[in-house]
């Protein structure tokens, strides 16, 4: 893993994997994790994408092991211009940029607001905000199971809607609610805050690049309609996972990644 320093003194930790031939000039590929997860969630993607293109993956601000910012460091420009400086950190003009929910939330934001910085936009299980699904899923019941359970009860109690249970492999569920409950409890809380707040679906017709939008079928924290608002993006291929619910990028993530890899190199 490497290090590097944001622009408002925060340290960010971000790792490279890259197996491309040498000889050629590969693209570059940054991968955003969900909240309350970390880097090690996309590791499964790393050795189907990374023989076809140099692949940085970053824990973003306040997660894994990169430093949790002030009170005032944490919003959605500030969690996009990580993404901007890490592609300065890793020289690259432009890169193709992917997120998993709430990361698929920062790397859409990025394609609108630094288009001129995105080759291609990949999102999985997003919508531009969660405030769009407040109606139905209630993020204050999410806080209080997080202060009042703590991370791992209450991401175990909540597993049926996020995961196949039945489908899991056994160990799994047990890794995945160890490694996010690592992360800081209020460091989450004011991720979800931040982002059950945030609404830019009028801002979709903004993002010029192409774009991949994968969407879990069976999802309980997003509706078929909140999903449809991404087929307003100009150019956008549009995929359903049927009967998935909403932790897709973990629960099939060669799937994930081999869908991501065709499209990117479609792309190239």
């Amino acid at each position: 893993m490497a290090t590097f320093q944001t622009s408002d003194g925060l340290t960010l930790v971000y790792q490279i994997d890259d197996f491309t031939d040498p000889w050629r000039q590969s693209d570059t590929l940054i991968l955003k994790h969900a909240a309350m997860g970390s880097m090690k969630r996309m590791y499964a993607w790393v050795p189907i994408l990374a023989r076809h293109m140099r692949v940085v993956r970053m824990d973003m601000r306040g997660h894994g092991a990169t430093q949790i910012p002030p009170a005032d460091g944490l919003t959605l420009d500030r969690l996009s211009q990580d993404v901007v400086e890490l592609m300065d950190e890793v020289g690259v003009e432009k890169a193709h940029v992917a997120g998993s929910s709430a990361g698929g939330i920062i790397a859409m934001w990025t394609a609108v607001s630094r288009p001129e910085r995105v080759k291609t936009l990949a999102a999985y299980a997003t919508i531009p905000g969660l405030k769009m699904s407040a109606g139905h899923t209630d993020y204050q019941a999410w806080i209080d199971g997080m202060r009042n359970e703590g991370v791992a009860a209450f991401l175990t109690r909540t597993a049926a809607t996020r995961f196949d249970v039945d489908a899991l492999e056994p160990g799994f569920l047990d890794w995945f609610v160890g490694e996010a409950a690592k992360n800081d409890v209020e460091m989450l809380v004011r991720m979800v805050t931040l982002m059950s707040g945030t609404d830019f679906q009028e801002r979709m017709g903004d993002i010029k690049c192409p774009s991949l939008m994968i969407v879990p079928g069976g999802d309980p924290n997003q509706n078929a309609d909140e999903y449809d608002v991404l087929k307003t993006i100009p150019d956008c291929t549009f995929k359903v996972y049927d009967g998935l619910p909403h932790n897709i990028t973990d629960a099939v993530p060669e799937r994930c990644a081999t869908d991501l890899r065709d499209f990117v190199l479609s792309h190239s």
